[in-house]
């Protein structure tokens, strides 16, 4: 059954938000703790989040198993209860991705989003190609691109859109607001949905360009901060979108130092020391050196936050 119109224009509205990733956390044996899981699924739904990411880059997409990933979207699913749209990440060789595709929608997520292919050698045939077999593997269900490569413009998205109808909104991980413009524009208007990827920092300046969302892996941590620079994004007040910009840019530089080498050691260093999950990642992720927690814990405490940093 392929998506309806009605549906389709239902999920686009739906992916212009705070499209949070959450992260995906470890026990002391370094097994996936899954009611830990389902409690900040919940806390992220109880914080006013209305699309949640299961398998994103923020929730060590890479460093989990297939069989991790589908629990991941199925307890992502029933800790939603029907309160978020669940937009799960797939990705991999093609069947692999078409596979997990079919789960999600399967499993009731309404939606999947494609992570950038890994191979190191990607034409632009090749980019279709890989993204229409997973789309059509579930038709009836949205699709989001993941862009993380600059070569990926406007004409090849709206050509893999008229392919695939299913296909509905555009999660832009390039950090150049000129090639997010361009991007953009040369798409028909409304077609897809267009995300500032790379989160808080990226989307006051992607909003005027078009972008209508943006993900984030803070709103695990504090869920009023994005979700505040979203209603003013909304409102037209950059300056009141700015304000959270400036209090959260110290921890989205943390992130981002070294090519993002910490990026998700941060953000669960943060949740450790405010006593929601333990700091553990997988490789090639590390857990984060000392001074870099005392940076976390002065950064938290700068929100109005409490942190126990030897917790």
């Amino acid at each position: 059954m392929s998506l309806d119109s009605a549906t389709a224009a239902r999920l686009k509205d739906a992916l212009a938000t705070v499209v949070a990733i959450p992260v995906t956390p470890f026990d002391a044996a370094g097994d996936v703790d899954w009611d830990t899981h389902a409690r900040l699924i919940t806390r992220l739904t109880d914080g006013g989040v209305t699309v949640v990411t299961p398998n994103g880059n923020t929730g060590e997409f890479y460093a989990l198993t297939q069989d991790e990933t589908r629990r991941a979207t199925e307890s992502a699913i029933k800790a939603a209860e029907g309160g978020a749209e669940v937009l799960v990440g797939v990705g991999l060789d093609t069947a692999t991705a078409a596979s997990a595709a079919r789960h999600a929608s399967d499993a009731g997520a309404s939606m999947v989003m494609i992570h950038q292919p890994v191979h190191p050698y990607i034409s632009a045939d090749g980019w279709i190609a890989y993204h229409e077999a997973i789309a059509r593997a579930v038709p009836g269900t949205g699709v989001v691109l993941y862009v993380r490569d600059p070569r990926i413009n406007g004409p090849l998205i709206a050509r893999l859109g008229e392919s695939c109808p299913n296909v509905i909104g555009v999660k832009y991980g390039v950090r150049d607001p000129v090639l997010f413009a361009a991007a953009a524009r040369d798409t028909a208007p409304g077609r897809f949905t267009w995300l500032a990827g790379l989160a808080e920092l990226t989307a006051p300046g992607l909003w005027p360009a078009g972008a209508r969302g943006f993900t984030s892996g803070l709103v695990n941590i504090v869920p009023a901060l994005p979700m505040a620079m979203l209603a003013a994004l909304r409102r037209g007040d950059l300056a009141a979108a700015m304000d959270v910009w400036d209090a959260v840019r110290p921890f989205e530089e943390l992130r981002s130092a070294d090519a993002s080498a910490d990026n998700v050691s941060v953000v669960k260093e943060a949740l450790a020391q405010l006593g929601l999950c333990r700091r553990s990642v997988r490789p090639p992720s590390r857990l984060l050196p000392g001074p870099a927690r005392h940076q976390v814990a002065s950064i938290l405490r700068s929100w109005g936050l409490d942190p126990k940093e030897g917790e």
